[in-house]
């Protein structure tokens, strides 16, 4: 998770407004084709950003967040995302409420990661969809040893053990500082298998150019609940 740091998340909320809105999300729902139920709960929801992409294509969106700073950013934006304080692994919604839980950036920040996914696979109807994406393992796991589209990457310690991925951004003049776990893509299979989840489709989206393009940067995921 990143320090609910309330003037830096706002100071870069309004820097980077005018950004595309979550381009890895548009393109798990639309290109995995997420569920046709349109109610949907953004777990891990920051300050709304997700929830107003959803909402602009007819979902009725439900955020949830632990950060009270975080909660209050996506209720109090010019379009509103209703949000509600809460753990991801402690749900307040009823079973079965719901057929779509987008999970975009979030996963990987919550110490409870596999009981986050029991908990989005409890409140999915049967056939609802659990859309998520988050840093690659491969990614979270090693480094590129320069800044040149031909740097060797390396993974110095362990991909299959997972560890503590903490980072810090700065970016349009805010720094920000992110507490996240790298965890091998074997952990994210248990958990879904754990919650009764089947996986439908998987995708690792390369870079336009540059380095990443011989390291995906994210792994974005769909899984059903039968």
């Amino acid at each position: 998770m990143a320090d609910d740091g309330g003037a830096d998340w706002a100071g870069y909320y309004a820097a980077s407004a005018g950004r595309e809105p979550r381009p890895l999300l548009l393109a798990a729902c639309q290109e995995l084709g997420a569920g046709q139920d349109r109610l949907a709960i953004d777990l891990g929801c920051g300050e709304g950003r997700t929830g107003r992409v959803l909402q602009s294509r007819g979902y009725q969106v439900a955020g949830v967040d632990a950060a009270p700073t975080m909660v209050r950013l996506a209720t109090s934006h010019e379009v509103p995302e209703p949000a509600v304080l809460a753990d991801a692994a402690a749900l307040p919604f009823r079973d079965g409420a719901f057929g779509l839980v987008v999970a975009y950036m979030s996963l990987h920040d919550m110490d409870r990661m596999p009981e986050a996914v029991a908990e989005a696979a409890r409140v999915l109807d049967h056939g609802g969809r659990l859309v998520l994406a988050i840093p690659h393992p491969v990614n979270s796991a090693g480094s590129f040893q320069a800044r040149g589209a031909d740097a060797p990457f390396t993974i110095a310690g362990s991909y299959v053990d997972p560890g503590p991925a903490d980072w810090v951004m700065d970016r349009s003049g805010v720094r920000l500082t992110f507490h996240s776990e790298h965890r091998p893509l074997e952990s994210y299979s248990r958990a879904l298998e754990g919650a009764g989840l089947l996986i439908e489709a998987i995708r690792e989206p390369r870079a336009p150019d540059g380095r990443w393009q011989r390291i995906p940067l994210s792994l974005q995921l769909r899984a059903v609940k039968p």
